[in-house]
């Protein structure tokens, strides 16, 4: 009697297992980390190049690394860069003690969108941008700055378009971020890698409807002209 009880707990208490189980490998496929933000080890002899910016970078990240196999160690921050407070709370240790020869940055996406109270994306009218201009000026200005401290060859990124229906984002607020990051540009010396143009003259053919990231093949695009403005940096 006590071993046909014992064998009852035992078979009622398997479902519970399973399901925590297949929640746990559920939970562990969600979760499993971008293929841009693997660890590059350097080829010795060969230049160090760093990539930051948000998840649009993070989709031409690979295709970057590809492009300039045999050319250029390409690193980027293991994170989603975010918004220009993230970068200068982060910048530091993204930057760590080696050194690099090109850097290709931006940050804009994130500055500009409109968030609620539970910090989910939302309309103008129910939430605050996060960066408004002056601040997103402020901030910029103060990471290349120090950007510039490193010594590498510095190249900005403009910010890619935002399109109409994008949550969280109003369509052609980029256009008033990337005149102010132009004007920081100038008075610093950095060349610009116009992203944003490159993207507009071929944008439905690269761009995910109302969104504002990039289908697999529209980053591989983005990605050669990125390759093009860091080529031009290395003197290749």
């Amino acid at each position: 009697m006590k071993r046909c009880l014992i064998a009852l707990a035992i078979v009622a208490l398997l479902p519970l297992t399973l399901t925590a189980a297949d929640k746990s490998t559920k939970t562990s496929r969600a979760r499993k980390p971008s293929p841009s933000l693997e660890k590059v080890e350097d080829v010795a002899g060969l230049p160090r190049v760093m990539l930051i910016g948000d998840s649009i970078s993070m989709g031409y990240t690979v295709a970057v690394r590809e492009l300039l196999k045999g050319v250029a160690n390409v690193h980027r921050p293991p994170t989603n860069c975010g918004d220009t407070t993230k970068g200068l709370q982060s910048l530091d240790e993204w930057l760590g003690t080696g050194k690099w020869d090109v850097i290709h940055f931006n940050w804009g996406l994130h500055d500009l969108k409109y968030l609620d109270e539970n910090k989910k994306l939302t309309t103008p009218d129910k939430g605050k941008q996060v960066n408004p201009l002056p601040v997103y000026e402020k901030n910029l200005r103060e990471l290349v700055a120090r950007l510039k401290k490193t010594g590498a060859k510095l190249i900005w990124c403009s910010t890619t378009p935002v399109p109409e229906g994008c949550d969280g984002r109003v369509k052609g607020t980029e256009l008033e971020y990337n005149k102010v990051a132009a004007k920081i540009m100038k008075e610093n010396g950095v060349a610009i890698d116009d992203l944003h143009a490159f993207a507009t003259k071929r944008l439905s053919e690269i761009q995910l409807p109302k969104n504002v990231h990039f289908h697999a093949d529209g980053s591989k695009k983005l990605a050669e002209q990125v390759v093009a403005s860091i080529k031009s940096q290395l003197g290749k």
